[in-house]
């Protein structure tokens, strides 16, 4: 049997699934990490409007403390080579399948800058011993002291350094010291990670973790997300399939876990969310239309590889929103792509307090014209 759900449907599941939902908030940063699986944060604020919208009553000094304090996520490079906070059992694993797939597809940059392998495993060197001893440092100061050691740091060529760095094991982002993000030795910050639980497959076990979390999908969607080559990703989908119910979906078919396969006997209550940029709602698929109108995709994905923040109402794409910090309260400024109801205004307002208290600062919502 083929289970068949409409647009509105597939919205409604994917909130629930994604802790977007009233009903599947999490009751912390560290539930929010591990559900997701690697949680995109190449902007660390937007990360942590991220977890907010999918965390209730938290604070965001809660999440600063469960990285920094109860480091029970991590902040590194991992699927598609890219910064994600991952659960901290998750993070040895993940290195493993993913790390040496993103290093081999960087290898043309590495050469442009003149990070060739012999230069690359220096500086793995070098890192290791500045770290031992400093402890933490942020980039700028790891930079000069590679540099001393003629290692080429200029430009891109200490990101890719300390990417390629992390994504063999070595380092990952440690705390804010002056509100600098520092580098430091993954095994001091995580030791458990030197020993990483390894699932028996571990493609499968992201295959599975992957629908959990996103279901339903497409095996398009599951190569896009999970960053793995054309048959690693094939091969991950076929290993589940027994675990799995088939779905029929707009943009082809799909599965879902044969546990989250129960129906949804009626809508669940209206809601609104403020989607930071790079969101996972926005980006765990390789098509955007179930959740925003095709004349508005230009609005959430304009190009370039930008993705944009956006208002959710009900799981669709509604407006996009921008904060600007002031001394004693916050603006909060909403730009419609379309006429806001009397009641959709009321729902982002009331979302717009909950965003406050995350903050800790009131916020001033207004809706911008035109």
């Amino acid at each position: 049997m083929v289970l068949t759900f409409s647009r509105q449907q597939l919205q409604h599941i994917r909130l629930r699934h994604q802790g977007l939902s009233a009903a599947s908030r999490a009751d912390s940063a560290s539930e929010v990490a591990r559900r997701l699986v690697a949680l995109q944060a190449q902007e660390l604020p937007s990360a942590r409007l991220a977890i907010h919208a999918r965390a209730r009553g938290i604070r965001s000094a809660d999440i600063a403390q469960a990285r920094e304090e109860e480091r029970s996520f991590v902040l590194s490079w991992c699927l598609r080579g890219t910064l994600h906070l991952v659960a901290a059992e998750d993070i040895g694993w993940l290195l493993a399948l993913c790390g040496a797939g993103a290093i081999r597809g960087s290898n043309s940059r590495y050469q442009q800058l003149g990070l060739s392998e012999p230069i690359r495993e220096r500086a793995l060197d070098e890192i290791q011993r500045i770290l031992s001893r400093d402890a933490a440092l942020p980039r700028a100061e790891l930079a000069a002291k590679l540099a001393e050691k003629h290692i080429p740091t200029a430009g891109q060529a200490i990101h890719h350094l300390v990417r390629f760095a992390a994504l063999r094991g070595l380092v990952c982002l440690g705390p804010e010291i002056a509100g600098d993000l520092t580098y430091t030795l993954l095994a001091d910050w995580l030791p458990a990670a030197l020993q990483p639980r390894l699932p028996a497959d571990p493609a499968a076990e992201l295959a599975r973790r992957y629908l959990a979390a996103y279901a339903p999908a497409t095996l398009a969607d599951f190569a896009r997300w999970s960053g793995l080559g054309k048959r690693a990703a094939l091969n991950a989908w076929a290993a589940v399939a027994s675990e799995c119910a088939a779905v029929s979906l707009p943009d082809g078919d799909g599965r879902m876990l044969v546990a989250q396969a129960v129906p949804l006997v009626e809508p669940p209550p209206a809601s609104a969310r403020f989607l930071p940029r790079y969101d996972n709602y926005l980006l765990a698929y390789a098509r955007r239309d179930f959740m925003v109108a095709a004349e508005h995709i230009k609005k959430v994905q304009p190009g370039g590889g930008l993705i944009r923040a956006c208002a959710l109402i009900d799981g669709q794409a509604r407006a996009g929103w921008k904060l600007e910090t002031r001394r004693k309260r916050a603006r909060l400024t909403i730009m419609p792509y379309a006429r806001l109801s009397a009641g959709e205004r009321a729902l982002l307002e009331a979302e717009a307090e909950q965003l406050g208290a995350f903050l800790g600062s009131p916020l001033d919502m207004r809706v911008a014209s035109g």
